[in-house]
């Protein structure tokens, strides 16, 4: 037991678990599923100043180019063209944008504009990443420290002339040809569009544990000189609970900071710099691995790494573990919450899934394809349009045609080119357009146009040595007459597919050919390029989770949790495993205890991995947990190679000076890679659960990161030449 857990964590549990934050369901450009109905600013996933700016400009830009606005007349003289909710950065900038284009607009906001930055710590430090960035329209952003910042911001606001209204909006709701934001306490808005810029201006997260409510407990911190003697504990791990600890730090408060991980991942490196310095210099106390389970007047009660507990003495104490989005205001307005599950969503997973139950059911030779044949529901006599002995190409794909095989594999390939073309279009990096483009491209030949029409028109035609068909494609009483569905062997490697191995006699050169395949290939690939040379450019599943399911890798559960999910790969691999065993051991006794059962253990094995984990369930859940759900969590090929890729070379490198922790790399990972924790540490990611997919590197709002080759201790050692970003 203790081999197997050291076995595991080596292999995968060793790596971090982050987790995304809940955010309204938003599309590139600030649209939501509710038309006319925008969001912009720190709810699209990026807290950077200069980007909140920036897409508050382009959302209303993208709504003046909208040809139903342009030509569309308000339903009355009090229905503004803009109504715009929040008035920090981004709702600022937004309204100046509106200003600017001559659109009518109302900017609403609960508190005061930029009130979030007014009540920023006294001289709180600026990060205005990314520097060489100038954001769309006319509010700029060059100030550095709090105060300067709010009143470059408010004289920017009074010169263009936009005021807000003090109201609190409390849900969207789409009237005929225009919206009414309903405000508390007073009359509704009416408008044309809004733009809901609230950032997270939801409520404090709190720890959960007795004593929160006492008087000493704040979530904000405004001037630190006023606790300057005191003995003050600062809770939490990011940048807020990190700038606040050094300021109370720099004022003469003795600070105390707690933070349940073993690490700092979310705060910038200039951050976790200065307070690494006050503790060298002793003039800070960072408790990492500690988690507070009770807060008394005079103290705090802490549990150590080791699980003891310990009262920390105190007069004030600081819980900045961050805020949570507005959601209950979005689910009001009927904005769906990204990864939140509904009755819709449960009512849609389940008749997918049982759709995907009768699919395979049919396309495997199952009941419900025998059911098609008995009631002639298919047409099993397609091939008989070809006259008989007729060898031409027409023969050779109406006989292909005559089984599910081909028809479902067409739909495959197809989905694969149109899903694929799209993706270029959509995301247009040089990595992207060659690598989908290899992915259609192998998908087409190799895996449909070879095995389905050239090789059955080749061998009818006489045009292939015997002793090869008799070697690769043995003789059968159905179809084309040889197994040339087996070429799929060509590309898909034991133990992905093992019907060329588990076969009732030996078949040498496919038992060669998978043993090179799976044993010398693959392991060379991935030490060269990671373990996604394969699964990111070659096999068929990828290509259409890199096609199909690229827009749906958000839904990718990420935690602890599915972390340890990962490793049920690992006991289909064992199960392939020892299949091969018995199968190799019936080959070599005949008649033996293993050559009786593996027929039976191989129709379980059929049923249950083949069709049920892999097409019910792989695909089924495509578009509630991504497209890589049976890559992630139960492919034996991904299980082998995770070994492999322990040992490769490959890892995605980088810029620890850029990283600002914003988790978009982590959002977007469809493995479920917290990709952040290793950005912000400088360190290489080198989880072997990597796809080489690009998102995390193309989504990147700084450039920090790129793929490329690190050494055993992991200094970086080249680059990729095929920019992904």
């Amino acid at each position: 037991m203790n081999f197997l857990r050291r076995y595991l964590h080596w292999l995968h549990l060793q790596w971090p678990d982050g987790r995304v934050e809940k955010l309204p369901a938003v599309r590139d450009d600030g649209s939501t599923r509710i038309p006319g109905l925008y969001v912009t600013g720190d709810l699209l996933g990026v807290p950077l100043l200069k980007f909140a700016a920036d897409c508050g400009a382009r959302v209303v830009r993208t709504i003046a180019a909208d040809p139903a606005f342009a030509t569309g007349r308000a339903s009355g003289d009090d229905v503004a063209d803009i109504a715009i909710v929040g008035a920090g950065v981004s709702g600022v900038a937004a309204a100046m944008e509106a200003r600017a284009l001559g659109l009518r607009v109302r900017l609403l906001e609960a508190s005061a504009v930029f009130s979030t930055i007014a009540n920023f710590p006294r001289r709180k430090p600026i990060f205005t990443y990314p520097k060489e960035m100038t954001p769309a329209g006319s509010l700029t952003i060059t100030a550095d420290v709090k105060e300067s910042l709010h009143e470059e911001l408010v004289a920017q606001a009074d010169r263009a002339g936009i005021h807000a209204e003090a109201a609190r909006a409390t849900r969207v709701l789409r009237r005929g040809d225009h919206f009414e934001v309903e405000v508390e306490g007073a009359p509704s808005v009416r408008a044309r569009r809004v733009i809901c810029a609230l950032g997270q201006s939801g409520d404090f997260r709190r720890l959960g544990v007795p004593g929160e409510s006492l008087d000493k407990v704040s979530n904000r911190l405004h001037d630190p000189r006023d606790f300057a003697g005191q003995r003050v504990v600062v809770v939490g791990g990011g940048d807020s609970a990190l700038e606040s600890a050094i300021a109370l730090c720099n004022a003469g408060a003795r600070v105390t900071l707690c933070h349940r991980q073993a690490s700092f991942s979310r705060p910038k490196p200039e951050n976790v710099d200065a307070l690494e310095e006050l503790r060298a210099a002793g003039r800070l106390d960072a408790r990492m691995s500690t988690q507070v389970v009770e807060i008394r007047p005079d103290a705090v009660v802490v549990r150590t790494p080791a699980g003891d507990v310990e009262a920390v003495p105190n007069d004030a104490v600081f819980v900045m573990i961050g805020r949570d989005a507005p959601l209950a205001f979005f689910r009001r307005s009927g904005v769906p919450i990204a990864g939140e599950w509904t009755r819709r969503a449960v009512i849609g997973l389940v008749a997918f899934v049982l759709f995907c139950v009768a699919m395979y059911n049919w396309k495997s030779g199952g009941w419900l394809g025998n059911w098609f044949y008995a009631h002639h529901w298919w047409p099993t006599n397609i091939a008989d349009l070809a006259v008989a002995g007729d060898n031409s190409l027409l023969s050779v794909v109406a006989t292909s045609a005559s089984g599910p095989s081909f028809w479902y594999t067409l739909a495959y390939s197809a989905l694969v080119v149109i899903f694929g073309i799209r993706r270029i279009r959509r995301r247009r990096t040089p990595y992207i357009t060659l690598q989908t483009s290899v992915l259609m491209a192998i998908q087409v030949l190799p895996l449909f146009i070879l095995p389905e029409i050239v090789l059955p028109w080749l061998g009818r035609n006489g045009l292939l040595p015997t002793g090869f068909l008799d070697a690769l494609f043995p003789v059968v009483d159905y179809g084309h007459g040889r197994e040339y569905w087996r070429a799929y062997g060509f590309v898909l490697a034991w133990p992905l597919d093992v019907y060329n191995v588990f076969t009732d006699q030996p078949l040498g050169w496919w038992l060669g050919i998978s043993f090179v395949q799976t044993f010398v290939l693959i392991p060379l690939i991935i030490w060269r390029w990671g373990k996604g040379a394969y699964c990111g450019w070659i096999c068929s599943c990828g290509a259409l989770a890199e096609t199909l399911g690229d827009t749906h890798r958000t839904k990718m559960p990420h935690g602890r949790a599915w972390n340890r999910a990962n490793v049920f790969g690992q006991v289909v691999l064992a199960v392939a495993v020892a299949l091969l065993a018995m199968r190799i051991a019936g080959w070599v006794r005949p008649d033996s205890w293993p050559d009786r059962a593996f027929p039976a253990a191989m129709h379980h094995y059929k049923w249950t991995v083949d069709v049920f984990l892999a097409g019910v369930i792989g695909y089924g859940f495509y578009f509630w947990f991504s497209g890589r759900v049976w890559c992630r969590f139960m492919c034996p090929l991904a299980a082998l190679m995770h070994i492999y890729a322990r040992f490769s070379r490959f890892a995605i490198v980088p810029d620890k000076k850029k990283c600002i922790s914003c988790n978009v790399c982590t959002s977007v990972c469809h493995q479920g890679i917290d990709v952040m924790n290793f950005a912000n540490k400088g360190l290489a990611m080198r989880d072997p659960e990597c796809v080489r997919c690009s998102a995390c590197v193309q989504s990147c709002p700084t450039g920090v990161l790129a793929f490329g080759a690190v050494d055993r201790s992991g200094n970086v050692t080249a680059l990729d030449r095929i920019p992904a970003s």
